[in-house]
């Protein structure tokens, strides 16, 4: 018996570029639906930049009609302005597809590598490298499509290791 497919948005969030990718899944077979970026004007305050991060996630939801949703968590650096702006681009990109009722997953950057690459240390350009591998048709995403479409791989190898229903 054969699965219907499954459409996944993959979100890479950020302040300045919030990356988005959505794949589709149907048994092992993955195929690349669409990605892009978002992104806000810089010189607007701040609540406006995340208002355009919400409203650029739901036009994406709109167009492509994902069933569920996995989001990178947020990677805490040295300056806690930083993490905090960030902490709030990844909740502005979180509410939109919670909003439209998905399931949205949160996986941290290693297991995102690991499910891309084979390794949890890889860097930006091995990710990079084995998205145009696994998605040809995706052609030369930029690097935040392709780290929000790994964040969708991931999460379609972690739905096939468990069962429907269960968030990661």
């Amino acid at each position: 018996m054969m699965n219907a497919p499954i459409r996944i948005l993959g979100l890479d969030p950020g302040l300045r570029r919030t990356g988005w990718g959505v794949v589709s899944i149907e048994g092992s077979r993955l195929a690349w639906i669409a990605h892009g970026v978002i992104t806000p004007p810089e010189s607007a305050p701040l609540s406006e930049r995340l208002l355009h991060l919400f409203h650029g996630v739901q036009a994406v939801i709109e167009a492509h009609a994902p069933q569920e949703a996995a989001v990178e968590e947020t990677f805490v650096n040295n300056n806690g302005q930083s993490t905090l702006k960030l902490g709030q681009a990844r909740a502005a990109s979180m509410i939109a597809p919670a909003q439209a009722g998905l399931l949205v997953a949160e996986y941290s950057a290693p297991v995102v590598k690991k499910a891309v690459v084979g390794t949890g240390w890889a860097d930006k350009k091995q990710v990079a490298f084995m998205i145009a591998r696994l998605l040809p048709a995706a052609g030369g995403p930029t690097q935040d499509a392709a780290d929000a479409l790994a964040v969708a791989i991931a999460h379609a190898h972690a739905r096939r290791a468990r069962p429907a229903g269960v968030a990661a």
